[in-house]
């Protein structure tokens, strides 16, 4: 069969391969071994009696290892090649082919089988193809000897020299032989690692100039007879420690232009150009940009010859451009300039780009003053570039309602000067003079009378930098709650917003317009919401529930939610029609809401942590009601002449209370009662001011009692909400005891103040309470929906706990996308913003910023 030489001398060939590997692998791991320490010159500083040592070990190791893979080897024979080969072939038919007939002989019809069976097994020969060896090891070298061995032999290939393995001659000759072909030399110059670029052999450039960066190393190594060859150089302006020209290795840095020249035979010369490394450079590029909320935008330009590292902008106060007028007037105290980390390009090169630095500095002291603003950058080389100061007013929040302004003004003057202390109370307590023309509601102006109180304080016993900082952080919560408004006003910004909403459907809107005003129209839904609940009035049966008509229809907050989410969906897919049928439902569910008290669920049982919730907002209304109390009853006695007539409104107002907690069944009335014919100047404590501050002390006292039987009907909350919640909730009892006290006193001023305490402290109890209890209830089953809704109707237990809509499988998960067109972009970009900024702040530990790194790496 000549078709099966060809595949059987192959197979033959992969059966000698593969014995070969597998006897002599041990052979050439050694011989690897033995030479990467020879090409990367290791010899050369060896004793003569080590270098010997050596070498009989590597003769014994190669010798050891031949003698073990002659052992092993056998060469492989033509029958054993066709053998493979054979077998790798279904049914063997090579065998079959050679094999006779041992029964039937003289048989025709037999005969005629088995000539019809070799026939056959003769064509399936035909497609025999060389079975390729197995030269893996893996079972004689399970540690992967072989390949540890193979990587010292490729390192030595790429950071060596084959020249050196020459040198071990020379050695063995002890050393006073110069090489066969005379002395050689080889040399590199290793630029510095932050310049990216490679090492260069000296070997192979040509004599001539060579431009080299500053602070390159160069290494030189001199082979054959010391003197044969000698260095002289003018690079690295070295002026002592200076090693022999004849020095077998020299190493040195460049620091300056020169020549480099090595003497003798085959020597070179180069003229050197030092190139020094050009410090880094930054600009702004554009003006500095800002919206009304106070965030600014400035754009930068960075450049450098290698790339830029880190950088920074400082902000100084620009003291000579400030108006000294005012508040202004008095010295400053010192404010360190304010520095801020630049972002830096997460991805590309950084030798030359643009970027946008992004902050939102609104509660600084420097905001809203003049600044000079500086930007600096470094470089891998320790280089710094700094840019022109740029002279400019430091953007901040803008605030229009007056009051709001007002006191965001007397902020700067504190931050400005401890000194402005006493003048800032004077100046706030003008403002407060007459609360009744400037506060729409009682909270704002008592977290400002508390604020001035504290503020007294601190000017009598010294003011420091922490009571500034709280101080400070006060008045800007109060000047955002004037300015976004409050309760009162919630029905006028609902009506605002549904009217913005609607013309946005008629003129087409943008997708970033429309979800603008979405999230208007939302917050003016929840605060109108959240002020029908806080004015709702118990229920003309004599209950707490209000009443259940037959066509009442319930709605959730949840479902409210998924309501204007439908309309957000229909206006950005461009349905503005069936969006402004589903507003104008949503416009009249509006109208007729009536806000139920509890949780939203119906008329089913509350869990005990929804009870508390509930219990505690009861207790918060009623408390807000006592201090409206006690404020118009100040306001009496600041009005004598008007005093009469509010007395009468105040005593219809009593006698027509309904009870609450804290107040037995007809204590309003009874009180009202006594109120008649008292001295109407309220000065007697026995008088009307004093029975009327006995009647505010007793309802306080009832709240007080309330509350603490609440706290303790609380259940087990554990976690830092938790013992957040009952902390709150004992600062709230206490403030109460005090402002019973001071009503028990006549000092409604004092029990002002201490009822703020506790409004505060309840609304924090609240709040805690709250994250407590959603916390314990993760793992709660939802409720699903009832069968037959309309499937029209946006579901909320259809929605993921991200807010999307479930599949058709009903599995968390959505085939919708959360944003949609220029608002995804625009998102994702400020998402990458913000992981630039935060990887480019140094002071930031190394782990979180590797952490960084990764994300945009892979975004």
């Amino acid at each position: 069969m000549p078709h099966l030489n060809r595949p059987v001398a192959l197979t033959r060939a992969g059966l000698l391969a593969e014995r070969a590997t597998r006897a002599f692998w041990p052979l050439w791991s050694v011989a690897f071994v033995i030479l990467a320490p020879l090409m990367f010159g290791w010899h050369d500083s060896l004793t003569l009696e080590a270098f010997w040592g050596l070498s009989a070990l590597a003769l014994l190791a190669l010798a050891v290892a031949l003698v073990w893979g002659l052992r092993l080897f056998r060469w492989p024979t033509r029958s054993e090649a066709v053998d493979r080969l054979d077998a790798s072939l279904p049914g063997r038919p090579i065998a079959a082919v050679q094999d006779k007939q041992a029964i039937g002989t003289g048989d025709p019809a037999s005969e005629a089988v088995w000539t019809a069976h070799v026939a056959r097994m003769r064509r399936a020969s035909e497609n025999a193809r060389a079975v390729q060896p197995d030269l893996r090891v893996s079972d004689r070298d399970p540690y992967g000897l072989r390949f540890i061995a193979l990587l010292f032999f490729v390192c030595a290939l790429l950071f060596g020299s084959v020249l050196r393995v020459g040198s071990v001659t020379d050695i063995a000759q002890g050393g006073n032989q110069t090489l066969a072909t005379g002395p050689v030399w080889e040399g590199w110059v290793t630029p510095p690692a932050y310049t990216g670029k490679p090492t260069l052999y000296l070997n192979d450039i040509p004599p001539g100039p060579l431009t080299v960066p500053v602070g390159s190393e160069i290494a030189l190594r001199l082979y054959g007879e010391v003197g044969a060859l000698t260095v002289d150089e003018t690079v690295s302006a070295r002026t002592q420690d200076i090693a022999p020209a004849s020095d077998t290795e020299q190493s040195f840095d460049v620091a300056q232009s020169g020549r480099l020249a090595i003497s003798g035979e085959r020597g070179a010369e180069w003229a050197i150009t030092a190139q020094a490394d050009d410090p880094p450079s930054v600009r702004f590029d554009g003006e500095i940009d800002s919206d009304a909320m106070g965030e600014l935008q400035q754009p930068f330009a960075a450049a450098d010859d290698y790339g830029v590292e880190t950088g920074f902008a400082t902000i100084a106060l620009d003291i000579d451009a400030v108006d000294r007028r005012y508040g202004l007037a008095t010295a400053p105290d010192p404010v360190d300039p304010l520095v801020i980390d630049l972002p830096m390009p997460f991805g590309g090169d950084r030798a030359d780009f643009e970027e946008l630095l992004i902050e939102n500095l609104s509660e600084h002291p420097l905001a809203n003053l003049p600044v000079t603003v500086t930007l600096t950058v470094t470089d891998a080389a320790g280089q710094d570039g700094t840019s022109d100061a740029e002279s400019l007013t430091l953007p901040g929040r803008r605030f229009f309602q007056p009051v709001a302004r007002a006191v965001i003004e007397q902020r700067r003057d504190l931050m400005w000067a401890n000194a402005n202390g006493p003048r800032v109370a004077r100046v706030l307590r003008s403002i407060s003079y007459t609360p009744e023309d400037l506060f729409t509601n009682q909270t704002t102006y008592l977290r400002l009378r508390q604020i001035i109180r504290r503020l007294e304080t601190f000017n009598t016993f010294g003011l420091t930098e922490e009571n500034e900082a709280e101080l400070a952080t006060a008045l800007w919560e109060l000047a955002v709650q004037l300015e976004d408004g409050t309760l009162a006003d919630a029905r006028e910004r609902l009506r605002r917003a549904q009217e913005r909403l609607e013309e946005a459907m008629r003129n087409g809107a943008s997708d970033e317009e429309i979800a603008e005003l979405m999230n208007e129209l939302r917050e003016a839904t929840r605060d109108y919401m959240q002020m029908l609940a806080d004015q709702m009035e118990p229920g003309d049966d004599g209950t707490d529930q209000p009443d259940m008509a037959e066509n009442t229809q319930e709605m959730s907050q949840d479902q409210l939610q998924a309501m204007m989410d439908r309309i957000e969906e229909l206006m950005q897919e461009g349905r503005m029609a069936e969006a402004q049928a589903l507003m104008e439902q949503l416009n009249q569910m509006l109208e007729n809401m009536r806000i139920t008290q509890g949780d939203g669920q119906g008329d089913g049982p509350r869990t005990p942590g929804q009870q508390s919730m509930q219990d505690l907002a009861d207790t918060l209304r009623e408390q807000q009601e006592l201090s409206d109390d006690a404020f118009r009853d100040m306001q009496d006695q600041n009005q004598p002449g008007q005093q009469g007539q509010q007395g009468q409104q105040g005593q219809g107002q009593q006698s027509g209370q309904q009870p609450g907690e804290g107040q037995q069944p007809g204590e309003g009335q009874g009180q009202a009662q006594n109120q008649q014919g008292q001295n109407p100047q309220g000065q007697n404590p026995q008088g009307e001011g004093g029975q009327g501050g006995e009647s505010l002390a007793q309802r306080q006292q009832g709240l007080r009692d309330e509350l603490n039987r609440q706290r303790g009907q609380l259940p087990g909350l554990p976690g830092e909400a938790g013992e957040q919640a009952a902390r709150q909730l004992d600062r709230a009892e206490g403030a109460m005891d005090g402002a019973e006290q001071a009503l028990r006193e006549g000092d409604l001023g004092q029990a002002i103040d201490q009822q703020a305490e506790a409004l505060d402290a309840l609304r924090g109890g609240m709040q805690a309470l709250g994250e407590a209890l959603a916390q314990n209830e993760q793992n709660e089953p939802g409720q699903g929906q009832a069968q037959g809704e309309n499937t029209d109707r946006v579901q909320p237990s259809r929605r993921d706990p991200l807010g999307r809509q479930l599949g058709n499988s009903g599995q968390y998960g959505t085939d919708e996308n959360m944003l949609q067109g220029e608002d995804t972009n625009r998102r994702a970009e400020e998402l990458l913003q913000e992981l630039r900024r935060r990887s480019g702040e140094q002071d930031r530990p190394l782990v979180e910023r590797d952490y960084l790194n990764r994300l945009l790496d892979r975004f």
